[in-house]
């Protein structure tokens, strides 16, 4: 088993390089420097979801590539290329594409990334009409787009010229991707569209003579790093963050509840607009944890809802609670005025933490933080790292990121923050335009929620997982997190399967959540740590080994790998 699940097809072209993972022209190269960290070609239906591509035999020459692509998604046949030219200091990526039959698209064209590192870099964007704007990458992450009706974008000897339509930018950072997106069609015009004809774009980057060699990346990076043989000895610098909880989430797969609790509550999340929530709440409690409860209001008789659902828990240990909109709500997925009130209201005289924030990604609450009100004991927000693609390279850029957003979610907040679920997949689809699946029983055979998605991940399974969460647990602790939920206690999305056995990431979970006190974390490179006085625990996201020095003590830390080292320096 392998944690790289994608095809990786180096492909050289005069003084450009690239990697053709699966359909994905990545880490685009002039001379050794990462200009653009991808061009995509995408096909996205009426609730965003991506065709797959079937890639054909890639042809490569002196100065040309050309990648067929094919797809059977939605029902629909598509047929496409990407053809890709060299010309000296210039490389262009021409997309062209026809469906079988007339087809409702949110998006169908080029999407090109720009590493993250270039976040405060000027830019130049010449408009469709040809005006232009002198901007610069954003520092901070903004929850709307910097840059639209973009025709060509400049920085720092790097020019991408784009044709076939008017494009515009956002910030992926948002949802912890490590690059800034560039892609058709602005989100301002009516979708889904109908797709009745061929496509064809085409981007061209071009690279100046003056272009200089980036630094290594840092927290905000994306650049290519060499892959030496070996490293040098590091000491990891610790900063110190408060008091962080780590714990799990209920299980969402069809059977009973887990009888091995790990961490210190269990989130649960209850769709009150399902007649089965009380199966969700009862099961949850089998962990005899405090639960972490999210409650999701239905469209209506929300008060008598939120009534129910109160007494339900009557009995039961809460850690905190909050109460999202649902889907096509205007707050959608939103802890807002409204639902807090409705909660505050239901809970009358019970002394419970009362949290905000939302059920989705920080770009919600990136985006909504205008509707967290004040007074709260805490907001939340989900995370997950491949909510646009699925590479290994995303998975593991997205531990940089994280750092960033729960960093500026504690400036909004206000108040503690609590991260969960953390996630490989997404646990809900935000941006659909249809209602969202559930069950057809009241029961939890068919489970719900992640269940009824495209949520799972064969990578749950694989033990470079518990080094990606030990890495993702020092990214997200910064001072002012206060917890941080992981997966589900059980299944397909689990820290165990269905039956009951541990994945290896399982470890990993329990070594976090048994750290005590005020929390220290550190970074050198790819190798992420956080401990306690008592534990350190450092993972490894390097494709080689690495040797690390905490105070006087020494370790070796395995290529994708993880270690716990006591107060006296021992390895576990």
């Amino acid at each position: 088993m392998t944690w790289i699940r994608e095809q990786i097809v180096p492909v050289a072209l005069g003084d450009w390089a690239l990697d053709l993972r699966d359909d994905d022209l990545a880490q685009i190269r002039y001379r050794g420097r990462e200009v653009l960290r991808s061009v995509r070609a995408v096909v996205r239906d009426r609730d965003w979801a991506t065709a797959s591509w079937v890639v054909g035999a890639v042809d490569v020459g002196d100065d040309v590539a050309r990648i067929p692509l094919s797809s059977g998604s939605f029902g629909v046949r598509f047929d496409g290329s990407l053809t890709v030219v060299v010309d000296g200091d210039s490389l262009s990526v021409t997309f062209e594409a026809a469906a079988d039959r007339e087809f409702w698209t949110n998006r169908t064209g080029l999407v090109v990334l720009h590493p993250a590192a270039v976040s405060g870099d000027p830019l130049t964007v010449t408009h469709t009409s040809g005006e232009v704007s002198q901007i610069e990458f954003p520092r901070d992450i903004v929850p709307h787009q910097p840059a639209y009706d973009i025709r060509a974008l400049s920085s720092e000897g790097v020019t991408v010229a784009f044709e076939g339509d008017a494009f515009e930018m956002e910030d992926q950072r948002n949802w912890t991707d490590a690059s800034f997106k560039t892609y058709n069609r602005a989100l301002a015009d009516p979708f889904p569209y109908l797709l009745d004809g061929p496509v064809t774009q085409r981007v061209t980057v071009t690279v100046a003579e003056t272009l200089t060699s980036r630094p290594a990346p840092d927290e905000s990076g994306g650049s290519v790093r060499p892959s030496p043989t070996s490293q040098a000895l590091g000491e990891l610098r610790l900063e110190e963050t408060g008091p962080v909880t780590f714990s799990v989430g209920a299980s969402t797969a069809p059977g009973a509840g887990s009888a091995d609790p790990v961490g210190h509550d269990t989130l649960v999340e209850v769709d009150l607009g399902w007649a089965g929530w009380p199966a969700v709440i009862q099961r949850a409690t089998a962990s005899g944890l405090p639960l972490d409860v999210r409650l999701v209001l239905p469209l209506e008789a929300a008060e008598q809802a939120l009534e129910d659902a109160i007494a339900a828990l009557e009995q039961v240990p809460l850690a905190r609670i909050t109460a999202f909109q649902p889907p096509t709500h205007p707050h959608e997925h939103m802890a807002d005025d409204e639902s807090l009130r409705l909660l505050r209201t239901a809970l009358g005289a019970r002394d419970v933490p009362i949290i905000g924030g939302t059920r989705s990604h920080f770009t919600e609450l990136n985006r909504g933080q205008h509707l967290v009100p004040p007074g709260l004991d805490g907001v939340a927000f989900s995370t997950t790292p491949m909510f646009h693609t699925r590479e290994v390279l995303q998975l593991e850029q997205a531990i940089g990121m994280q750092r960033l957003i729960a960093q500026q979610a504690v400036r909004i907040a206000g108040s503690p923050v609590h991260v969960g679920p953390v996630s490989l997949r997404a646990h809900l689809n935000n941006v659909a335009t249809t209602d969202p699946p559930r069950p057809s029983v009241t029961d939890l055979s068919e489970g719900y929620g992640p269940e009824l998605l495209d949520a799972d991940d064969e990578r749950q399974r694989d033990p470079e997982l518990a080094t990606w969460t030990i890495a993702s647990a020092a990214a997200l602790a910064v001072p002012g997190v206060a917890s941080v939920s992981f997966f589900e206690e059980r299944g397909p999305r689990g820290i165990r399967a269905a039956v009951g056995s541990d994945y290896p990431v399982a470890d990993a979970i329990r070594a976090l959540a048994a750290l005590e006190g005020p929390l220290v974390t550190a970074r050198d490179g790819e190798v992420w740590a956080i401990g306690s006085a008592a534990t350190m625990l450092i993972a490894n996201l390097d494709e080689i080994s690495r040797a690390v020095r905490i105070g006087e003590a020494s370790v070796e830390v395995g290529a994708k790998g993880w270690v716990a080292v006591g107060s006296e320096g021992d390895v576990a």
